[in-house]
């Protein structure tokens, strides 16, 4: 189905009435909210209608703060289906990644997916990864404080703890979140721009084009959820990454399938989708510094590509 704007979600509609207009206004926001902590857009978006129908049912007259009360409610609702999930999780093979957001690459719109997510801060494959690694309450309360900008108050009203046990929190988190999170970025037009010749690289069938693009110390995170082969580990060094993609070229070549691939926008920052015979085979997030490719998250899972649709436009 694509990326799927929060204000055009499904929501009964009446123009006339205000808490309607309310919660269409702070929407975008909550599924914001949603989306960070799920990593899941049919979860967030199931999560936003919950918040709807809790809203519907308050008495509204009696709420003086109604964005602080959405935010309050999407709050507990998502710590709630998180630690759901995380025992789901628990089970999962191998990497998991989140659900990409994804677009077609424009230059003078770039980067749309945080228009998407009300402009608040980082949605990238590479800060999720690392949010995943987080408890509910660490990964909720360090979105509110860091992403959202609640005070501490906010948090605690948010999380149903004492603003004390939200600092701490919020602590523990960003000190996982800045050890763990690459600070490797470059500006966006740049970034599309190496894409595009590594996309030429590779379809060229050049291993020494190819790997002049990586770094020596390159590193790649798969996720194929027991569903299709994928890394078990990270795959490291620049060398073993460009054996990798000239490999996987070579061998769709003397296999006569048709490999293609298409520039867009992956949650907020360039990407790459490849389709094998037409059929969209992986969503991959790289991660650039000085010109060089530094890091590849690649997105395999068949269930998290249901609702990505390709842009028309192939590369090279």
């Amino acid at each position: 189905m694509g990326l799927q704007r929060p204000d055009a979600m499904q929501t009964p509609s009446d123009p006339t009435d205000d808490g309607l207009a309310q919660f269409l206004r702070y929407r975008p926001r909550l599924f914001g909210l949603a989306y960070r902590m799920l990593g899941q857009r049919a979860e967030a978006e199931d999560l936003v209608q919950e918040a709807w129908l809790r809203w519907q049912a308050s008495e509204r007259s009696a709420i003086a703060q109604p964005e602080a009360w959405l935010v309050a409610v999407t709050s507990r609702l998502a710590v709630d289906r998180l630690r759901r999930l995380h025992a789901e999780r628990a089970h999962y093979q191998g990497f998991w990644l989140p659900e990409p957001l994804v677009q077609p690459w424009a230059e003078e719109t770039a980067p749309s997916a945080q228009d998407l997510l009300e402009r608040a801060g980082d949605v990238s494959t590479a800060l999720m990864f690392v949010l995943e690694q987080l408890t509910p309450d660490e990964r909720a309360a360090f979105l509110l404080r860091e992403v959202f900008d609640a005070d501490y108050a906010e948090v605690a009203q948010a999380l149903g703890r004492s603003e004390a046990a939200c600092r701490q929190l919020v602590h523990r988190a960003r000190g996982h979140v800045q050890a763990g999170r690459p600070r490797f970025s470059a500006p966006p037009g740049a970034h599309a721009a190496l894409l595009r010749r590594f996309a030429q690289a590779v379809q060229g069938g050049d291993f020494a084009q190819i790997q002049a693009l990586f770094a020596p110390d390159a590193e790649l995170i798969s996720d194929g959820g027991g569903k299709v082969p994928s890394f078990g580990r990270v795959l490291q060094t620049g060398r073993r990454l460009a054996l990798l993609y000239f490999a996987t070229a070579r061998r769709l070549r003397r296999d006569g399938q048709r490999q293609t691939l298409h520039l867009a926008c992956v949650n907020g920052l360039p990407g790459l989708l490849r389709c094998i015979d037409g059929q969209l085979e992986s969503v991959q997030t790289l991660l650039v510094e000085d010109g060089l490719v530094r890091r590849i998250y690649t997105l395999r899972n068949p269930d998290k590509l249901a609702g990505v649709t390709v842009p028309p436009q192939m590369l090279p």
